[in-house]
């Protein structure tokens, strides 16, 4: 027979595990330069216009 599983702990615990990871991106975000986060925004905002640059429809949201 299998080990018995509370669903309860196992979701309790995904939500944990996933807030921790984003509490983990921002912390990294946050310790930044400037420079770093300026580079990070340009190049996100490159790939915004490279992406709709691509659209057959350039007016479609």
């Amino acid at each position: 027979m299998g080990e018995v599983v509370n669903l309860r702990t196992k979701r309790k615990q995904a939500a944990r595990d996933e807030a921790r990871a984003k509490g983990d991106a921002k912390a990294a975000q946050h310790g930044l330069s400037k420079g770093q986060k300026d580079l990070a925004r340009t190049r996100a905002e490159k790939a915004t216009r490279d992406l709709d640059a691509h659209r057959r429809d350039p007016k479609a949201p």
